[in-house]
This record gives structure tokens, sequence and C-alpha cells, in this order.
């Protein structure tokens, strides 16, 4: 059976405006990869409700997992909870749960549980909670569905949270040799050897080095005993010294 597969749509205009650099897919895509979930799409939208709805629904239809990153705190532009819930058909309101853990932050914080703080309570019906144990407002699962915070370090934390719950599959292996010879070079061998493991994903990552080229050969897979015998293969066709 292949691995479960995954996307992440990366919500907020300070990503897409260069203001903020996102950090938060290459931090899925490894967590993802350590588990057997296969990332397979990204996504970026601005803090618009309509393009977020058409987001979600596109990408949940079409992977076995959505995380989403950024759009759930208390501005007026925070606007995912809103969307997710209307890209489902669900009512949104605040949730005594999720209330009740805020409420007990903030009094702890002496600081007022107002209105705006009381919106990261708001919670698709039906939803599970999703931890949050830095800033305690949580993240929300539904269906296949994952909303996540868009602060890095908050966001990884949730994910920390949420993968327990998630069934994944083997978890992606690699290997890589050096060759330093150009693509140029290399492309045909390689795109024969591609061929023969069909099973596995062959990339190749090109390189320039005191004015000569090369390129690392990255072999991945679930199966250890196929990538051994492909960098065996790969090697035999480019032998050190051999350019």
């Amino acid at each position: 059976m292949p691995n479960p597969t995954a996307a992440i749509l990366i919500i907020g205009d300070e990503i897409l405006s260069g203001r903020t650099r996102d950090a938060n897919m290459h931090h899925l895509a490894g967590e993802l990869t350590r588990i057997g979930i296969t990332l397979k799409e990204v996504r970026m939208v601005a803090d618009e409700r309509p393009a977020i709805v058409a987001a979600v629904n596109a990408l949940r239809a079409s992977h076995d997992h959505l995380f989403t990153s950024g759009g759930i705190g208390p501005t007026h532009d925070d606007i995912t909870a809103d969307a997710v819930a209307e890209a489902f058909g669900l009512d949104l309101g605040v949730r005594e749960d999720a209330r009740a853990l805020l409420a007990a932050h903030y009094e702890r914080a002496g600081l007022e549980f107002n209105a705006a703080r009381q919106r990261m309570a708001r919670i698709p019906e039906g939803a599970s909670l999703i931890e949050n144990p830095i800033s305690i407002a949580p993240g929300f699962s539904l269906g296949n569905v994952h909303v996540l915070a868009g602060v890095p370090n908050i966001f990884q934390a949730m994910v920390a949270s949420l993968l327990p719950r998630l069934a994944g599959g083997k978890p992606l292996l690699s290997q890589t040799l050096r060759i330093d010879q150009g693509e140029g070079v290399i492309a045909g061998p390689l795109g024969m050897l591609a061929a023969e493991f069909a099973d596995l994903s062959i990339g190749s990552y090109p390189f320039i080095q005191n004015g000569a080229y090369g390129a690392n050969i990255v072999i991945r897979g679930s199966d250890p005993s196929r990538i051994d015998l492909a960098i065996s293969k790969l090697a035999a066709l480019f032998p050190k010294g051999g350019a």
C-alpha cells in the first residue's frame, strides 16, 4: 500500500509579500517523512476568505491530509477558522472547552480575556482540538484538515501534538551519491536507472565547485534494499575518477 499523502496550505499576506519567510513547510515535510506520510503539494494564499475556502476544498479532496498554517489568531484578518467552517458547510462558534483553556491561560498571565482573545476559541462544529502547549490557543482537526498556527515555534509544537494521532506508512529513506560530471553527461544513464527503479524517486541536484560541474544524486524510497541496489548500480555507472 502506498503511504498516505498530504498537502500544506500556507495562509497569510505577510508570506506572499515577502515580509515573512515561511519555515513551516520545511519543518512539516521532515516530520511527515519521518512517520511515512508523503507531502505532495504546497500552496500559498492571501488572507482572503474565498481563496482559502477554494484551496481547502481542492486540497482536502486530493490528499489524505491537509495541514493549514496561519490565520487563527485574535485579529480581524485571522479568518482561517471561518473559511474552514465555510468549506465544510458548518457553524462556527465559541466552544466551551477551548474557551476554558484560554480563560485560564489569561487569568494566570494577569491579562484580560477580551473579545479579541475569545475569537481564538471559535471552533467549527464537530472538530477535535489540537493542543498548543506554548500560547494555549488550540488548533483543530476537522475530517482530514488540520488547522495550525503560523508562528513557527507554535506550529512545531502543535505538529508534535497532532502527529501521534495520525496513521503513517513506511518512513522515507534516502541515500546520496556525488558524481563529478555535468548533468548533460549523466542524464542518459541516469534516466535508464530511473526507469529500472520506477518504485524509487531519483533526483539530480547539480552544483559547480571550483569551476567544475557535478551533481548530487539522491535516491529515495521506503525499501532499503532497493535503495542499496540502485546506489550500487549508480556507483558502477560513474566510478570515482572515471570522468
